[in-house]
């Protein structure tokens, strides 16, 4: 009797042993500037065990962090845990599966284009998801859940500027060497990004993130003037038909002009436009999920 009323005191003593054990493995290991993707999910994944065990004693969500920041350290590329793995409220679950397909959808670019970014999002998507399933602090939340959404809105930017150059150096090289255009055709682009703001959305979503609009209003207030007028671009990918994404294009560009609208620009200062799926960021077969296509532009015009 004696004996089984100890087995839940010993099994607990041997959970939080091995939680002790993988976090005072970690917890040994030097801290260096990352130079690799490991080395960037290593480190990311290190914070987050620390914070976990130092702060919050949470030796359950230090375990989980502390094992993956091992698993890099032997090679393994790391993802975000499935969404089964966490017991989330049914209404959370929708944007956690979000973000997680969205991230999946450019795994592979971003592990070798932004490896840094990468690890930053997948630790932050399990981060953002742990502190759901607990609802202990809405800060926290709101910290793993933006640090989610930077990290992914920094990939998107890096992979559309990287496909644009592309095209320029492809477009320079048809044009032939002793063509002086298209040296001018690489600086009006450049003009043009410096008053160019890009917003992305969610797969078949027109609804800005608070981190999307915090950009959109940091944008507007560096290039606040009140001679300025604004165009909106409202774009989707190829998945789905092309009189949705039509439609769903004016959303997003609707959607983003209502922020303007909020931060006190006026509405004769507005104009949006949908592009539907014609003028892709990186270009894909029709039918494809691209979240760096789901996006709106938003241009000063003088």
């Amino acid at each position: 009797m004696k004996f089984k009323l100890l087995l839940p005191i010993i099994s607990l003593l041997i959970f939080l042993g091995g939680c002790s054990a993988s976090y005072k493995q970690l917890s040994k290991m030097e801290n260096k500037e990352p130079k690799n993707f490991q080395e960037h999910l290593l480190s990311e994944y290190k914070k987050r065990a620390s914070f976990e065990a130092e702060e919050m004693h949470d030796w359950n969500s230090a375990k989980l962090y502390s094992e993956k920041a091992l698993r890099a350290v032997s090679g393994e590329n790391i993802y975000p845990e499935k969404i089964t793995y966490w017991k989330l409220p049914i209404e959370i679950v929708k944007d956690i599966r979000s973000g997680y397909n969205n991230l999946l959808s450019i795994y592979d670019e971003a592990i070798i284009k932004d490896p840094k970014n990468l690890a930053k999002a997948i630790s932050s998507l399990d981060c953002w998801a742990e502190q759901e399933e607990e609802k202990w602090q809405s800060w926290d939340i709101d910290k793993c859940k933006n640090d989610f959404h930077t990290a992914m809105h920094d990939i998107y930017n890096l992979l559309t500027e990287e496909d644009e150059q592309e095209e320029v150096a492809e477009v320079i090289e048809q044009e032939g060497e002793d063509d002086d255009t298209p040296q001018v055709v690489i600086v009006t682009e450049n003009q043009e990004k410096e008053v160019m703001q890009i917003i992305y959305f969610d797969f078949d979503n027109s609804r800005l993130s608070e981190v999307s609009k915090n950009t959109l209003f940091d944008f507007l207030d560096k290039n606040k003037n009140q001679l300025s007028r604004y165009i909106i671009f409202g774009h989707t990918d190829t998945k789905g038909a092309n009189k949705y994404n039509m439609e769903l294009s004016i959303k997003r560009a609707k959607s983003v002009k209502q922020a303007l609208l909020d931060h006190g620009i006026i509405p004769d200062a507005i104009s949006i436009l949908g592009k539907g799926e014609n003028e892709l960021a990186i270009d894909t077969p029709d039918d494809t999920k691209h979240p760096a296509n789901r996006r709106a532009e938003v241009k000063i015009l003088n």
